[in-house]
């Protein structure tokens, strides 16, 4: 049996309130394809009548993959300060570069590079913190790059979750009604037995059941958890850590009222697309729920980060060096990070709106 990909369903926002939700876009690495994506979805016409977006990177940078895709009709409309009012259907961009022709190295790996892509990200999150924006996307960044920049974090999502003091960010990664979170995240193999606990499982379903309720407006989310061992541990044949971990932070989420089923075979769950009967499912590890996510929506699939104040979504794929400059990039997977945080935008600013 051949397993199809999963359709994608484009979010259903709440009705539009006449006012577009102003998106701060990071260009990510300028040596990858983070640009590229980014002017491509922008092209679309029909993605932006719901927002307004403001570019956050080097506005010589994008006119230089602007140029490569041909795009000579590129108006930039560079602002000093994310709350400047950018007329609607302008591409605004807030130039955070250091030098005024910040150097383009398609393909490579250059401390520069990852200086540039990391400024970015703290501005976009700055102007979310102050409310100058509803929304952010980061395009991809690579974490050589910023490892080399001088920057100790994995990457985006901890970086995120320090600026806007957040001990519980989760990695969500959605595509329609496939949506897969994790226990662990950016952790060596190695070292996820000791950081699969009790405590971080519970934690993870809190933010995950919190964040399909309010986020995606989901009012009983069902969610299921998988085993970390193989065939969930076999009854202990192949691990103890179902019947020992596992198992038990389950049976105290449903304590707590959350509608939980595991430990279930990784391999069957998605193998057998018994993912279409849940809400989310909690994967262990980094692995464990990405390598069969992005099989399924490569193309098209969001990471989104639950447990933040703020809303941010990117593209579910990185830098690309290698097709970088080439004017191959799909940028399916990054105008659906742009959907998604709209919508998600939406529900959160009328959901705190007094009835």
């Amino acid at each position: 049996m051949r397993i199809q990909r999963p359709t994608y369903q484009r979010p259903e926002p709440p009705a539009p309130d006449g006012s577009p939700t102003r998106v701060a876009i990071t260009l990510g690495d300028p040596n990858g394809i983070g640009p590229e994506v980014v002017l491509k979805s922008l092209h679309d016409p029909g993605l932006m009548p719901s927002m307004t977006p403001v570019l956050i990177g080097s506005a010589h940078v994008l006119r230089v993959h602007a140029d490569v895709l041909g795009f000579s009709d590129l108006d930039i409309h560079i602002v000093e300060e994310v709350s400047e009012d950018v007329p609607h259907g302008d591409v605004a961009v807030l130039d955070v570069a250091e030098d005024p022709e910040s150097p383009v190295m398609f393909g490579s790996v250059t401390a520069d590079g990852g200086r540039l892509a990391m400024r970015a990200v703290e501005r976009a999150v700055e102007a979310c913190r102050a409310g100058t924006v509803d929304a952010m996307v980061t395009a991809p960044l690579s974490k050589d790059a910023i490892r080399q920049a001088g920057y100790d974090v994995p990457g985006h999502t901890e970086f995120i979750a320090e600026m806007t003091e957040s001990p519980r960010p989760t990695m969500m990664m959605v595509a329609g009604g496939l949506r897969v979170g994790l226990v662990t995240s950016h952790v060596p193999l190695s070292e996820v037995p000791d950081a699969v606990t009790q405590e971080a499982i519970l934690e993870k379903l809190r933010v995950i059941d919190a964040s399909l309720r309010d986020d995606f407006a989901i009012e009983q989310p069902k969610i299921a958890v998988l085993g970390l061992n193989p065939h969930a541990g076999e009854g202990g044949a192949f691990g103890p850590e179902e019947e020992d971990i596992i198992a038990p932070a389950l049976e105290a989420a449903r304590q707590e009222g959350f509608r939980v089923e595991g430990p279930l075979p990784a391999d069957g769950f998605f193998g057998t697309q018994l993912d279409a009967d849940y809400d989310a499912a909690l994967a262990m590890y980094h692995d464990q729920g990405l390598v069969p996510f992005k099989a399924l929506a490569f193309d098209h699939g969001v990471n989104y980060t639950a447990g933040l104040p703020i809303v941010r979504t990117s593209p579910d794929h990185g830098t690309a060096y290698g097709i970088s400059g080439k004017g191959m990039a799909l940028p399916g997977s990054t105008r659906n990070a742009l959907e998604l945080a709209v919508a998600i935008a939406r529900h959160r600013r009328q959901t705190a709106e007094p009835a």
